[in-house]
């Protein structure tokens, strides 16, 4: 045997060699196409997330403030159980009202 034809391959072997690359870059184009939408997909993601995160964000600025009012509201309801109860009452009818008022008003 001579080098050329050592070096030669069958041709079904070349044959599968090329479908090997073909298959290499097929797969390797599908990574590339998945990598994308993961990275589109993350961005819609932190997007439908940011107004819970800026709520949450909101709620630690104030989260002193908030502790000092429930202790005084806890102290009071303590001292006089039905003035709090009523007032809390009253507050909710109110919130209900204006959800309602908002819904029938276009």
């Amino acid at each position: 045997m001579n080098a050329d034809s050592r070096s030669r391959l069958p041709a079904h072997h070349e044959a599968s060699a090329l479908s090997r690359a073909e298959r290499k870059a097929q797969l390797e184009a599908r990574i590339e196409q998945q990598r994308i939408d993961i990275l589109v997909e993350a961005s819609r993601y932190r997007e439908a997330g940011r107004p819970i995160d800026e709520g949450w964000g909101m709620l630690v600025r104030f989260k002193v403030p908030l502790l000092a009012l429930g202790g005084a509201l806890l102290l009071e309801s303590a001292r006089h159980p039905n003035t709090v109860l009523r007032v809390v009452k009253r507050l909710a009818a109110g919130g209900l009202l204006l959800r309602r008022a908002r819904r029938m008003l276009p």
